[in-house]
């Protein structure tokens, strides 16, 4: 069966890799990049792959709240209906690190927009759609003063913070949203795989990403996944978990999901 698929940060790295498969398997993309120039080149990679594609391009910075807000606006006018929603953009060094609005560039594009964006294309995801969020074997435990731009974080414990935030609000999402509501994975694609971010942070080559991108389609489209709503498919084991009680819990879910909607409240 056909699905429309959108993916954010589709026109390089993972997301480009994973796009690829979907053009191959004839799936209607939704192909999300920061750069018109890089989302015509995506495009054209895709045609080769399937000259029959369907493909519509957004374009939208996600570390600025009113481009967000407009690629959500853009997609409900343009969609009637979104089977799945591929949070892959992400950052993990930028020259600039502090946003417009006082906020760490890391945590806007890594958790905040694409909780908006998830939130916001609900209706068109339905009780049949799917959300995979991705995050990281690197995580650690969230700074909400990071998160909130109240105080300033290097670039690795923004990164691995961001990663564990977006598998946190994932569970809580999963947990506290109604049964009309899409079902929610968070996803490690695989360690050191050959991205821009891992170059970045490692100085490594890194493994292929067609292994990330196999572990997206796995997560976006298989059944089984449908029942592990909440949960967190790491791909270096091959296995589901859930969150660890030290941050699943009303404390620790409540506080991250406060600083969350506070910058939503104040920004978006």
């Amino acid at each position: 069966m056909t699905k429309n698929i959108l993916i954010t940060g589709a026109t390089d790295g993972i997301g480009l890799e994973a796009a690829k498969l979907f053009a191959a398997q004839g799936h209607r993309i939704l192909l999300h990049g920061r750069s018109p120039e890089k989302i015509a080149a995506a495009e054209s990679i895709l045609r080769t792959i399937n000259k029959e594609v369907s493909i519509s391009n957004y374009q939208a910075d996600l570390s600025r709240p009113e481009e967000t807000k407009h690629l959500a606006e853009r997609i409900k006018n343009d969609q009637q209906q979104l089977d799945v929603l591929v949070n892959n953009a992400g950052v993990f060094k930028t020259p600039q690190a502090i946003t417009a609005e006082g906020l760490d560039t890391r945590f806007v594009v890594n958790v905040i927009a694409p909780y908006y964006l998830t939130l916001e294309l609900q209706p068109l995801l339905g009780s049949s759609g799917r959300v995979v969020n991705l995050s990281s074997a690197a995580q650690a435990k969230v700074n909400t003063q990071a998160l909130l731009g109240k105080s300033q974080i290097d670039d690795m414990a923004a990164y691995a913070q961001s990663k564990l935030a977006i598998r946190m609000w994932t569970h809580h999402l999963a947990r506290t949203s109604s049964e009309e509501s899409a079902k929610l994975l968070a996803l490690n694609p695989g360690s050191l795989l050959a991205s821009k971010m891992v170059k970045e942070g490692f100085g490594v080559q890194g493994h292929d990403m067609a292994i990330g991108a196999k572990a997206i389609a796995r997560i976006a489209l298989e059944e089984d996944a449908q029942r592990h709503n909440g949960e967190y498919f790491d791909n270096d084991i091959g296995e589901y978990s859930d969150m660890p009680a030290e941050y699943s819990n009303a404390e620790a879910s409540g506080k991250l999901l406060d600083a969350i909607e506070e910058v939503l409240r104040r920004f978006y």
